[in-house]
């Protein structure tokens, strides 16, 4: 056997470590540092990405864990968003434009394709109520500063009705219905499943949903900090989110089903609200915000928020 110099085998042993460097660099970098995605969800179509489990599969070779908490309704997650209690969020179109003007650092990080059909006018079956204009003077219940706030003023506005015309009264939607079954509200403005309810169950009319009117797009949020230092998480969360959406377009008795054990809500109520509602979700562009921003200087002007805001500061970075 020939004998190698100390010289020698020192140099062949640094000339192997130097070449295993790169090979380790890589899987650093890939791995990177241990990060945390923490996600409240209301029940929907977070709750099944949940339960599929491919959003921590897919962040995994990320070093990203994922926690999960569920919320009641978009406002609490947003509040919990504003304490750092939570990095990623879904949400209406009215309560990050609530959010913003009240100092909150949200960044809007995707939306669902418009579902003007999920959100309406109901009256009852046999109201001498046909049209919009017939709305005037009209005892009219909604929820105060929510998308369907914003739904019956530009629905009025296609009308050529003033502000001034609508008698609006403010109620929360379990209230409105019971005021609505009662006969001491003439119409009632509400948004899927309560709409599709009470379709079913109360044998109300539709008088107008919001096509041609308004988008009533979902919103999916974050921190500006969180987007910042995260855009790759959060792009594969976009994606998770979208499979969802397109495994639903395919598989919509499925999709019914598996929301009506979700809701806590009969299937045929369930199967309506699906079959109307779009799918889809993308990236955020300066397009969509552009809607926000019409619904936001609309609230400004209703006083329904303090000051006027721009929508594009909550935009992140590298929008289209």
């Amino acid at each position: 056997m020939t004998s190698i110099s100390l010289p020698r085998r020192r140099l062949i042993q640094g000339a192997a470590a130097s070449l295993a460097l790169p090979a380790f660099a890589t899987f650093a970098q890939s791995a990177g540092a241990a990060r945390t995605l923490r996600v409240g969800n209301q029940k929907g179509s977070l709750s099944l990405l949940k339960g599929r489990g491919t959003l921590e599969k897919r962040l995994a070779p990320l070093n990203v864990s994922v926690k999960w908490t569920e919320f009641t309704a978009g406002p609490v997650q947003l509040e919990a968003l504003n304490v750092g209690s939570i990095d990623f969020g879904d949400v209406g179109e009215a309560p990050p434009i609530f959010a913003q003007a009240a100092g909150a650092p949200l960044a809007y990080v995707a939306a669902t394709v418009p579902r003007p059909q999920s959100e309406a006018v109901l009256v009852p079956k046999d109201s001498k109520i046909r049209t919009v204009a017939d709305l005037r003077g009209k005892k009219i219940a909604l929820n105060k500063g929510s998308n369907v706030h914003y739904f019956i003023v530009k629905l009025f506005e296609k009308a050529g009705l003033p502000y001034s015309d609508l008698n609006l009264v403010y109620l929360p939607p379990a209230d409105a219905r019971a005021a609505f079954e009662k006969g001491s509200i003439d119409a009632w403005v509400i948004w899927d499943p309560f709409l599709a309810a009470a379709e079913k169950t109360l044998d109300a009319r539709v008088l107008a949903d919001a096509t041609g009117v308004v988008g009533n797009r979902a919103y999916y949020f974050s921190s500006l900090d969180y987007v910042a230092k995260n855009a790759d998480v959060l792009s594969i969360v976009t994606e998770e989110i979208n499979r969802i959406d397109q495994w639903a377009v395919a598989n919509k008795d499925a999709f019914a089903g598996e929301l009506s054990t979700l809701w806590g809500i009969p299937k045929p109520v369930v199967d309506v609200s699906v079959g109307r509602s779009g799918y889809g979700t993308t990236p955020i562009t300066k397009a969509i915000l552009a809607e926000q921003q019409r619904i936001a200087d609309t609230f400004f002007d209703l006083k329904l928020i303090p000051k006027k805001i721009n929508v594009l500061d909550a935009a992140g970075a590298g929008i289209a």
